[in-house]
């Protein structure tokens, strides 16, 4: 082994950094290196550092990463790995940490032989943090020395030089840098959002200590992520506000034709799948070859145990992946050392050999497990079966929702108020709660452009409910019929007859509960609806304001003192809290909440990134289970706005 390492730390000097491209270009089009200028792409910067960081664990050389946000709101990320080189590079006759941080495509991962396996994006990473960020400085700790240099918009102040001595056993690499405000539009970093990210990485690379410390709060936040048993530890956590069918966590792992396949997965008492698939530690949104692989051994595996045991007769049909994968949760993550990805996002695994590698691995030790737990082979063969069979019976219930020509006589729900524009890019539906609000919404609306739909009380809550029951549900067969757009293998967004989706309730308890049962049901059965921006939610206003015959709307407090303000607090002033949408009479709702020229619109919208903490907070907020949830509502009490006691 010393000889390996020996090896890998002489291919890891100045010369295996390899030159592609210069800088210029980052700042003129930050979007094609970050994904956006917004929020997402300021947290990006802390991503690409700490990528390269989690490089070095997986090169075997990083144990700890420390990522703080300063009280300048500038980011410090230290990991002990080999260091940087800094010896000179000889095609750039400056040393290379220079080169790492101000040329574009520069890195050990270009096949310059520095790293076996990496995110695929670096080489970006560090020099396109320092393009966008207005000052950034390296301190690199290596043989008793600390080396360093800083840059203002990407530029070197001067060379590296050498600051001061170190222990000689301490080696890393400490970089901190102060985001540019004129190229992001948010310049304020999330914690949460670091610390969800944060945590993600710590699961996918066990054994990996990563810390994360707010300083710009007092007393100063601090988490840190070490999770020995790596992925199997992140379906436990996944499953917390769910009830684990089984005990044991079922893991698979192995090296087929150059590919590290690691599988861990465990059924809950849902009927939601949550399968994560990762490549190199960064998250593949839409799945790839590797999870293809993962699915065909499962379907495969699952059906061949069941015959053989006789738990599935000979008459009945296969069992489906979806039977078999409802209530599952499982975390698929490869380590491969060229990763192709499909489309310009990188969302998609295009390596073929990913798909025979996890397929066979999978199916290998699968079978191993079922016959060595029989036990659980028969638990989740039997909810396998209770799934095909609601699957049929909502198969049938399914067929009478599908939206049919006029030909076949399926009309839209009775109770909607349908738009005579036809042209869906133009039309919007408002859902709307209870019948008063119904009627105030149908004379206000504006007939050729806005739907209405009323729903009757509170919608099923999905996240308790199977298919045949949710098929049978009258206000979410309605919705479906009235969308067109078909849900989950019937899904065709080519169909939607409205371009925004709204939903227009209540600004109270009530109201905030319907919307969020409404999400759900979004979220789990047309979640291409929120992806692709169709649904909204109304922003009724709060408070009526009368004085002197001029009348004002205010949306929140805010609003509303700046308006007192502005018109003066006297006795003449007449305020009034709407409690509900029904309080308004149509020429009120009309001007506050659905004119496009006047209202305030909510776009809602889904970070494919943060699946797993997104599909934690519906089952916390929406599941059987009372402490989790508690602990939640305890913990995000503090960022609550305009609740009614």
């Amino acid at each position: 082994m010393g000889e390996e390492n020996k090896e890998a730390q002489v291919e890891y000097g100045a010369d295996q950094i390899q030159i592609l491209e210069g800088l210029e270009a980052v700042r003129k089009r930050p979007g094609m290196y970050i994904g956006s200028t917004s929020a997402r792409g300021l947290h990006h910067l802390v991503y690409e550092i700490v990528d390269n960081a989690v490089d070095e664990a997986l090169a075997g050389y990083c144990s700890n990463i420390d990522v703080t946000i300063n009280t300048d709101n500038s980011i410090t990320v230290f990991d002990d790995g080999r260091g940087i080189p800094v010896d000179i590079n000889h095609k750039a006759g400056v040393s290379a940490l220079e080169v790492v941080y101000t040329v574009l495509h520069a890195g050990g991962k270009f096949g310059g032989g520095g790293y076996k396996v990496s995110g695929g994006l670096h080489g970006v990473g560090a020099s396109v943090v320092n393009a966008l960020s207005s000052r950034l400085s390296v301190e690199v700790y290596k043989e008793g020395k600390v080396y360093f240099q800083s840059y203002q918009i990407g530029k070197p102040d001067e060379p590296v030089k050498v600051i001061g001595e170190c222990d000689r056993e301490k080696h890393g690499t400490k970089v901190t840098f102060l985001p540019d405000p004129s190229i992001f539009e948010e310049t304020v970093y999330d914690y949460d959002t670091l610390k969800q990210r944060l945590r993600e990485t710590a699961f996918l690379t066990k054994g990996l200590r990563i810390s994360i410390t707010d300083s710009r709060e007092n007393p100063v936040r601090n988490h840190e992520f070490h999770y020995a048993g790596g992925i199997k530890e992140f379906v436990t956590y996944l499953n917390k506000s769910k009830e684990a069918l089984y005990q044991e966590v079922i893991y698979c792992e192995g090296v087929k034709d150059n590919v590290y396949v690691e599988v861990a997965m465990q059924h809950n008492d849902s009927y939601n799948e949550l399968t994560l698939s990762f490549v190199n530690n960064i998250i593949t949104p839409e799945g790839g070859t590797h999870l293809a692989g993962f699915r065909n051994a499962l379907t495969k595996t699952f059906n061949t145990y069941a015959r053989a045991n006789k738990l599935l007769k000979e008459s009945e049909p296969a069992l489906s992946g979806d039977d078999i994968r409802e209530g599952l949760t499982a975390v698929i993550s490869v380590k491969l050392e060229e990763p192709q990805f499909e489309g310009q996002t990188k969302q998609k695994l295009g390596n073929s050999e990913a798909r025979g590698a996890v397929d066979s691995i999978v199916s290998e030790l699968l079978t191993y497990f079922l016959e060595q737990n029989p036990s659980v082979a028969k638990t989740i063969c039997e909810k396998s079966l209770l799934a095909q069979r609601a699957r049929e019976a909502a198969r049938k219930a399914r067929d009478l929702t599908r939206r049919k020509t006029a030909l076949e006589g399926m009309s839209l729900p009775g109770k909607l108020a349908d738009c005579s524009d036809k042209d869906p890019k133009k039309c919007e539906i408002f859902i709307v709660e209870g019948d008063s609000a119904g009627g105030s919404a149908k004379t206000a609306r504006d007939r050729a452009t806005q739907a209405i739909l009323p729903l009757r009380g509170k919608i099923l809550n999905v996240e308790k409910a199977r298919l045949d029951k949710i098929y049978g549900n009258a206000e979410i067969k309605a919705m479906i019929t009235a969308f067109g757009t078909g849900i989950h293998e019937d899904f065709d967004v080519e169909k939607l007859r409205y371009d925004k989706i709204i939903i227009m309730t209540d600004a109270d308890v009530d109201g905030a509960h319907i919307s969020t049962l409404m999400l759900t049901f979004l979220y789990r059965f047309m979640p291409e609806l929120i992806k692709e921006g169709h649904v909204y939610l109304a922003q009724p206003p709060l408070y009526k304001v009368e004085k002197n015959k001029g009348v004002w709307y205010a949306y929140n407090d805010d609003e509303l003192n700046a308006l007192l303000m502005e018109i003066g607090r006297d006795g003449n002033n007449k305020i009034q809290r709407y409690k509900g949408l029904g309080e308004m009479d149509a020429d009120q709702l009309w001007e506050t909440t659905m004119d496009p020229e006047k209202r305030v619109l909510k776009r809602v919208m889904i970070d494919e990134e943060n699946a797993s903490e997104i599909d934690i907070t519906f089952t916390t907020l929406m599941g059987d289970k009372v402490e989790p949830r508690r602990e939640f509502i305890e913990e995000n009490a503090k960022y609550v706005q305009n609740l009614d006691v």
